[in-house]
């Protein structure tokens, strides 16, 4: 099977992978961000910090958004050290984060023993325009290497800026990335190997992961939302298949 995806809490089951056994962490934790005084960053659901009051749709919370920002920071720390342990010499790690967490985000991954290698940014066209301020459309990449970057076993030329809309066709979760620009993002790994999120959602990661040839490995503690992962999961296999099939059969004359 290409993919394992555990049910559980992220710390518990990063405890049972094994040491150097994953290629890459590519992850978007909960932000805990995503309001004006620590009160309503700590006090409020996730869809009451990433939604308007107007949003038209019904897509579930999801658990670990609560946290103040010193119990956040050491949270963090603790899975990126687990992550860091389970992951190769020369394995990636890139982390999600928004601007308020950025400090403390590039803080963790180090804390955690990794090489902090640098930012990238994915610009969201479509944010909400705030007036007599900057826009905030953009998210955070951070990303580090467990030790020396090993250009030779993955050669690849990946870009620091992605552009593109959150989805709003069949949208699953509330923080969902758009599955093209995690596609562009799995290719840190080599091809053929594996990719660990220990904050799989909706299986945004997962589906990027099998669709470019990697195999994945997945943590949710939603179980409504692993509900949903696992049959992405499923049918991204199924359209992979199907697509495999074609080539080696050859199109029908």
């Amino acid at each position: 099977m290409p993919y394992t995806l555990h049910r559980g809490d992220a710390l518990t089951a990063l405890a049972g992978i094994p040491d150097n056994s994953v290629d890459a962490v590519i992850t978007d934790p909960p932000y805990n961000s995503g309001g004006r005084t620590s009160s309503e960053r700590t006090g409020r659901s996730a869809r009451a910090k990433y939604t308007s009051a107007d949003a038209e749709h019904d897509l579930a919370n999801f658990p670990g958004e609560n946290r103040d920002q010193r119990s956040y920071g050491f949270w963090l720390t603790l899975l990126l050290t687990e992550s860091y342990r389970a992951t190769v010499e020369s394995g990636t790690a890139l982390v999600f984060t928004d601007w308020r967490q950025l400090p403390t985000t590039t803080d963790a991954l180090q804390a955690a023993g990794w090489t902090w290698r640098g930012i990238a940014s994915w610009h969201k066209p479509v944010s909400r325009p705030q007036k007599g301020r900057l826009k905030q459309s953009c998210e955070y990449i951070v990303w580090g290497t467990k030790g020396p970057v090993d250009a030779n076993r993955n050669p690849v030329y990946l870009p620091g800026l992605y552009t593109a809309s959150q989805p709003r066709k069949d949208r699953v979760h509330i923080t969902q990335k758009p599955v093209e620009v995690m596609q562009e993002l799995v290719k840190i790994c080599p091809p053929g190997e594996t990719v660990l999120d220990p904050f799989t959602g909706s299986g945004t990661t997962g589906v990027a992961a099998l669709r470019e040839g990697r195999q994945f490995i997945g943590v949710e503690l939603s179980y409504h939302y692993a509900d949903i992962a696992e049959a992405r999961l499923l049918q991204t296999l199924q359209q992979t298949a199907q697509r495999e099939d074609f080539v080696l059969a050859g199109p029908e004359e």
